[in-house]
């Protein structure tokens, strides 16, 4: 039996937001009986963007972060829950009945990342069920996968070693949003955004761009070394939280400088 997961590269992601309105198609106005009852045609969407801008002008980035359900394998929705309505399927996707959790507002409140909402038209809790119906019936990936243009979403099977999910997981670079929860996540990232150092380097005597300009950041993790692009422009990203560091930029014929 698959054991499910989802890993997703930050970098890659463009925003577009095809995940949301593929979601929103297979779900709104569609009953799935046995798997999730008809989603309103406003106010819930069970894949969300956020998004999360950094640095300041002229240097800034912005990266957008896939949310959904995270399948976690200790999921506390299933602990915490009282009426039975929460499940986990052998492949390992988290399911809520439709029928046992009618008029059960309080299963909202059992996901720590907040991706259980309330439909109030059909008065139950919902939430990403990795389109459960469409696997059943042989379809390879969620709609979301498949509708990714820049393939930022990678889906199968975690247990098996040929699975393109499984090899990126193996490469140890997956992290998770929330490690602490201690929920064991089988949503997983690449490249969450975090902080970054950026500039740009002119020649002062002629006030031209410098390209081609070597510049080394040096810090608690060590040193990075780049050069400056065609716009005299540098970067160092995916830098540790709360750690200083220090940049130096060097060109013969010039005196160098650090910062």
């Amino acid at each position: 039996m698959a054991r499910y997961g989802m890993v997703i590269d930050v970098k890659k992601c463009v925003g577009c937001y095809n995940c949301f309105l593929t979601c929103r198609d297979e779900f709104a106005g569609n009953d799935y009986p046995g798997y999730s009852a008809a989603q309103p045609m406003s106010g819930m969407n069970w894949t969300k963007l956020v998004e999360i801008e950094r640095g300041q002008y002229p240097h800034v980035k912005v990266a957008y972060v896939p949310v959904l359900c995270n399948q976690c394998d200790a999921p506390s929705c299933l602990k915490l829950d009282q009426t039975g309505a929460v499940y986990q399927r052998p492949d390992g996707i988290v399911m809520i009945d439709q029928q046992k959790a009618k008029g059960n507002k309080e299963l909202v409140n059992l996901c720590p990342h907040r991706q259980i909402e309330w439909n109030d038209e059909q008065q139950v809790a919902q939430k990403c069920t990795m389109c459960a119906h469409l696997l059943d019936q042989g379809d390879p990936e969620p709609r979301c996968v498949e509708s990714c243009p820049s393939g930022a979403r990678v889906f199968g099977d975690l247990d098996d070693p040929n699975s393109e999910v499984a090899k990126l997981v193996a490469l140890g670079a997956t992290e998770l949003t929330h490690p602490e929860y201690g929920l064991r996540e089988k949503v997983m990232y690449l490249n969450l955004p975090r902080k970054f150092v950026a500039g740009t380097v002119i020649y002062g005597d002629i006030d031209e761009v410098a390209a081609g300009i070597e510049v080394s950041l040096s810090g608690e993790a060590g040193t990075e070394t780049t050069t400056t692009n065609g716009f005299g422009d540098f970067e160092f990203d995916g830098l540790p939280e709360n750690t200083k560091c220090m940049v130096k930029i060097a060109t013969p014929g010039y005196q160098s400088a650090t910062e």
